[in-house]
């Protein structure tokens, strides 16, 4: 046994054990859900959801275990690198779908890009970001000193950056397309050539759940966003700094944000909305 005082804890308060245990049993749930709804087969959707959860589930484990024990590194790493990285795997499931938004809608040709390359450019912006806060993490987990420590906090800063730059560029992109898809519509004349709307799309475009689709990834991108600005200046601040020890803030603007993007994500699941043709939809087919 070991007294564990102020000085030697890594954060300056006790984790809430109903809080972070709400979230765990939250996540846990969602998990849950989500490899059941594995069988719409939206593989690479599923697959990504699937780790980032089981990520937010091992940080609150982390986070509870804390409460016990402040000064114990383990738990402290467990909940600092899984609740940091864990959001880049929300972020790649949100980023496979907009290139099927565009194709479902048949806006390839008021587009920025080719659907596909939505998907190329910033799934590889995601997997830069969690490259960058895994090595974060692993440098700060062997640091034997302070000053490789705060090293791997920078370097998941930087990888937090990384990811609100690109999560900002998806969402000018978004907001791009709609309004261009949108004013399509309102330019369109009848005397004007116009190729045959693909029926199943439109099938899915018509349905409730295809609008409840678009909201909850409009949600779930900004409410992740938000969460990993917020994460970039609690970093940023050192480990010992008042933002990095309120922990309403963490639960506000981190817990509560993921579990709002997750909820979406896991409700509106892209498989169930169009009706299990997430792997055909890919290439318009």
């Amino acid at each position: 046994m070991h007294s564990c005082t102020p000085e030697l804890a890594y954060i300056e308060y006790l984790p809430s054990i109903g809080g972070n245990a709400f979230f765990l049993a939250l996540f846990s749930i969602l998990l849950l859900m989500q490899m059941i709804l594995i069988y719409y087969r939206a593989w690479a959707f599923s697959s990504t959801m699937v780790c980032g959860l089981i990520l937010e589930i091992l940080g609150y484990i982390g986070r509870i275990k804390l409460h016990n024990d402040p000064c114990q590194f383990t738990d402290f790493l467990l909940y600092l690198v899984c609740l940091t990285i864990g959001p880049a795997f929300f972020g790649a499931a949100i980023y496979l779908c907009l290139g099927r938004i565009i194709i479902i809608h048949e806006g390839e040709d008021v587009s920025r890009l080719r659907p596909r390359s939505y998907t190329i450019v910033f799934v590889t912006c995601d997997v830069i970001s969690l490259i960058l806060q895994a090595a974060g993490g692993a440098i700060t987990s062997s640091a034997t000193d302070n000053a490789v420590r705060d090293m791997g906090v920078k370097v998941m800063i930087a990888g937090l950056a990384f990811q609100v730059a690109a999560l900002g560029l998806f969402m000018a992109f978004g907001v791009d397309f709609a309004v261009r898809s949108n004013a399509r519509f309102v330019r369109f004349r009848p005397t004007e050539p116009r190729k045959t709307p693909n029926p199943e799309f439109v099938a899915i475009r018509a349905g409730k759940k295809w609008k409840l689709f678009l909201i909850g990834i409009s949600t779930a991108t900004v409410t992740i966003f938000i969460r990993s600005f917020f994460r970039v200046f609690e970093l940023n601040g050192g480990f010992h700094s008042r933002l990095a020890n309120n922990e309403p803030a963490l639960m506000v603007l981190d817990g509560a944000m993921v579990s709002v993007a997750c909820l979406w994500l896991t409700v509106m699941h892209p498989g169930v909305v169009m009706a299990r043709r997430w792997n055909t939809v890919k290439s318009g087919k």
